[in-house]
C-alpha cells in the first residue's frame, strides 16, 4: 500500500475491521440507508490509524500555504472519534498543538475546556474521522472564528455525504475515500422497509 492509499485500499480496510458494514440502517435523524459506518473499528488498530493519518498529512502538506505555516498549525478535533486522527496528524506534520471541543449533552453547544484559549489569527486545521452531516465541524468553526482563530482548512480519513449535509464552500477540504450510500429520507419512503428488510438503529 502506498503511503496515500487508493480508495478501493481504504475501503477495503474498513470492510476487514467492520467498520463498514452492509444491511439496512436507521440513523437518529430518522434517515434510513443500506451501508454504515464506524471508522474507529479501524482506528483501534495502531497500524491502520498511522497510516490513515499520515496519508491525511501528505494531503496537507501538499498545500504550499498550508506546508509554510506548520510550525504554528493547532489540529483540532469536534469529538473523541477524530482524536486519533488529530494527534496522527499533528505527530506527522509536527504541527504545534491538538486539541478538541466537548459537549455535556447533545443538546448543548459544543466548548472548549476551560481555560484553553486560542489566540487570534491562529492557524488551525479541522480534523475528524467522518463528515457525514457536517454539523458537529460547522459548529466547530464558528466556535473558533469566534474566538478569532483562522480555519485554514478541514480533513477527513472519509466523506460521506448525505441529503442533508452541510458544505463548507471555498475551504480546502481533504479525505482518504468517499462513500456513495443510498439514503432514504424516511421509512415510508425506504426500498429497504418495503421489502421488510430488518433494520438497525445507530447512534451516529
Amino acid at each position: 500500500m502506498e503511503l496515500i492509499p487508493t480508495q478501493n485500499e481504504v475501503v477495503q480496510l474498513l470492510r476487514e475491521t467492520g467498520a463498514l458494514r452492509d444491511g439496512h440502517f436507521e440513523y437518529r435523524n430518522g434517515l434510513h440507508s443500506n451501508e454504515y459506518l464506524q471508522v474507529p473499528l479501524a482506528l483501534r488498530y495502531y497500524q491502520h490509524q498511522r497510516m490513515l493519518s499520515v496519508a491525511l498529512s501528505r494531503l496537507l502538506r501538499a498545500n504550499p500555504e498550508i506546508r509554510a505555516i506548520i510550525p504554528d498549525l493547532s489540529i483540532v478535533a469536534p469529538a473523541n472519534a477524530g482524536l486519533p486522527v488529530a494527534y496522527g496528524i499533528c505527530e506527522a506534520l509536527r504541527a504545534r498543538q491538538v486539541y478538541w471541543a466537548e459537549e455535556d449533552d447533545e443538546k448543548q453547544a459544543l466548548r472548549f475546556r476551560q481555560y484553553l484559549e486560542q489566540t487570534r489569527g491562529e492557524p488551525v486545521v479541522l480534523v475528524d474521522d467522518i463528515l457525514r452531516s457536517g454539523s458537529k465541524l460547522t459548529q466547530l468553526k464558528q466556535l473558533l472564528e469566534s474566538s478569532g482563530a483562522q480555519v485554514v482548512a478541514l480533513a477527513v480519513v472519509i466523506y460521506q455525504p448525505h441529503p442533508q449535509t452541510i458544505h463548507f464552500g471555498s475551504l480546502p477540504f481533504y479525505y482518504l475515500a468517499e462513500l456513495d450510500a443510498t439514503y432514504y429520507t424516511d421509512a415510508a419512503h425506504c426500498d429497504l422497509c418495503k421489502r421488510g428488510v430488518p433494520f438497525d438503529r445507530v447512534w451516529v
